[in-house]
């Protein structure tokens, strides 16, 4: 199985930084068309954008193929991995939220980058969205609360047994949960992987995909 593995130094306390300060936060696009922009958001015990240094790498595994990609983001919170997606040349988002004020600031970002044709929010809970679509996704972006693994599961059994995950998927989890095992046992494959502090980050196919 083959696996690039890092650790970041530095970005390790970025999150916990910013969550020491009032009122919202904001959060910078790494690379693309809208390299630099930094984007609001509003923070919250559960909202845990993606650190910079975890998305360089993911873009940077996913920069072949990420052109004209259909994407999920099945946690949005802030929308980061969305919005960097695009900035990357991916086609189209979806981005899932459940918690009101936090659909509001992604589609005042939408708006803020002139995108409502290629990128939409729906709030949901992400099972009740998955039970529900039948256009599957290229790219799937899953970073559930750590404190809840249940969704993870949830929503990797959804995903493969209604076939919507057609490329890849990108889980985050706590380094106390045993990811790669939980993606392989839902007939993924896990092609790289990385961990920041406390945070494993898995890019994954379906193991179908290549036979």
């Amino acid at each position: 199985m083959p696996a690039n593995a890092g650790t970041a130094d530095r970005g390790d306390t970025e999150w916990g930084m910013a969550q020491q300060k009032a009122g919202a936060h904001h959060v910078r696009i790494i690379g693309g068309k809208w390299k630099g922009r930094k984007l609001r958001f509003i923070g919250g015990s559960e909202l845990r954008p993606t650190l910079g240094r975890v998305r360089e790498t993911l873009f940077n595994w996913l920069r072949p193929e990420i052109d004209q990609l259909r994407c999920l983001d099945a946690f949005a919170g802030s929308g980061i991995l969305g919005f960097e997606a695009l900035s990357q040349g991916a086609a189209d988002i979806t981005l899932v939220e459940h918690n009101p004020r936090t659909v509001q600031t992604l589609k005042a970002n939408i708006n803020a980058l002139d995108i409502a044709d290629r990128a939409r929010v729906v709030r949901s809970d992400i099972r009740q969205f998955l039970r529900k679509i039948d256009t599957p996704f290229d790219l799937i972006f899953l970073d559930p609360p750590f404190a809840q693994p249940n969704l993870l599961h949830d929503s990797l059994r959804l995903l493969m047994a209604r076939k919507l995950a057609t490329r890849w998927i990108y889980a985050e989890a706590s380094a106390a949960t045993p990811l790669g095992r939980e993606l392989e046992r839902h007939g993924l494959r896990v092609e790289k992987q990385t961990r920041a502090g406390e945070t494993v980050s898995m890019l994954a196919t379906p193991a179908a995909h290549f036979d």
